[in-house]
């Protein structure tokens, strides 16, 4: 019997629940298929039940509708999770290697970006692969808790860590628990560093946590305290449904005010972005707590550090390379490395990376000029590619 039956999709409760059951299938498959078994019976039905309940899915302008709480109801852009499902699909049914033809036939240019991956890669036994997630090797999701990893993702994500990496992070500023019930990947393998860093899941299953004072402590509760108070209210209750909705990291808070589908109006994501503003201002009329960084999607509201001679900055993800190779004994003055990310709140990762061992590589996904510049600029060892599809294959078929 399939895990995941034939269903009807009505609620917002219901599309999560859906969501999260495909993780436990997805789990369970990629764990066979890197044991070289073959699949649990009923997971390619399971997901094919799956596939036609989001399908199913009234549609209006592109966007699916579902019920929120029985008067209003919400519009959702599910590209990801309809896409990723029929990827899986074709993977399970047809194999890899049609399915790499697949893919090249899906990106332009995907043989190629996926060629000079590997030579740049080709022959190195790397020590530490340090990684950002979303739009990186994972596909862009419009909200983050159904963004659950696809079964090929894994596996070639996996493999390549499991063979070819010595201490394989994904560093990634979402929160730990979170991070956790999206991944399918197999346990103990993979360290999973949240919240840029501060906090991270070992090997052994045990939660390290960067100390933040008492008083810091003290300033993010009440912030988080507000945010609650605020996003509660039918005003803002929207923020919380998009995107990455409300966030309690450690020692950082991310609200939405975009999805990749702009699903806001501009002009209110903007005020939006001015209400969060005034609050954190409200909050640290000196500007001894917090620090605000606006993606033009999240807008993630950090606390301080303390840093030599400098004053406070906030806390990015070069800072969380530093603490994870001290906390988990990452050993990074032993090269070679790997440093992959989207956007520029990764490339801090890639200079603490090249500071501390210049025998660093460097994948970035990115369409962005700019950020390809800045990554190309700060090591020859870099490549820039356009699709995460392309460097989890870049690992899978190393």
């Amino acid at each position: 019997m399939p895990a995941i039956k034939h269903t009807e999709l009505k609620t917002l409760k219901d599309f999560y629940a859906l969501m999260a059951a495909t993780r436990q299938v997805r789990y369970q498959a990629v764990g066979s298929l890197l044991a070289g078994e073959t699949v649990p019976a009923g997971t390619i039905e399971s997901l094919a039940n799956a596939l036609s309940a989001l399908e199913n899915i009234p549609e209006v302008a592109g966007k699916r509708v579902l019920s929120l709480d029985g008067d209003r109801t919400i519009d959702l852009d599910m590209d990801y999770e309809i896409n990723e499902a029929r990827k899986d699909i074709f993977y399970l049914e047809e194999g890899e290697e049609t399915f790499l033809d697949f893919l090249d036939d899906l990106h332009p240019g995907f043989d190629d970006h996926v060629a000079a991956g590997r030579e740049l890669l080709n022959g190195l036994d790397l020590n530490c692969m340090i990684t950002d997630r979303d739009g990186t090797i994972n596909n862009y999701c419009a909200r983050y808790l159904t963004s659950i990893q696809s079964i090929y993702n894994s596996v070639f994500l996996s493999r390549f860590a499991m063979e070819k990496v010595q201490k394989p992070v994904i560093l990634t500023s979402a929160p730990l628990g979170g991070l956790i019930e999206i991944s399918v990947n197999p346990e103990g393998e993979i360290y999973y560093a949240a919240s840029k860093g501060r906090e991270c899941l070992d090997l052994e299953g045990r939660t390290r946590r960067l100390p933040i004072s008492p008083e810091k402590q003290v300033a993010i509760d009440t912030l988080n305290a507000r945010l609650s108070e605020m996003l509660a209210s039918p005003e803002y209750e929207k923020f919380s449904l998009i995107g990455s909705g409300l966030q309690f990291k450690f020692g950082q808070s991310t609200v939405a005010r975009q999805d990749i589908g702009k699903s806001i109006a501009e002009d209110e994501s903007k005020a939006f972005l001015e209400t969060l503003s005034s609050l954190v201002t409200e909050l640290d009329p000196d500007e001894q707590n917090f620090r605000i960084e606006d993606t033009g999607l999240d807008v993630e509201i950090i606390l301080t550090i303390e840093t030599s001679g400098d004053g406070l900055k906030d806390f990015d993800k070069g800072d969380g390379v530093k603490y994870l190779n001290s906390e988990l004994g990452l050993d990074m003055f032993h090269g070679p490395h790997l440093i992959c990310g989207d956007t520029g709140s990764d490339v801090p990762m890639l200079e603490a990376a090249l500071e501390i061992m210049p025998e660093t590589r460097a994948i970035y996904v990115t369409e962005n000029e700019d950020l390809a510049k800045r990554v190309m600029g700060l090591t020859p060892n870099a490549l820039i590619v356009p699709e995460p599809d392309m460097l989890v294959t870049i690992m899978g078929t190393l």
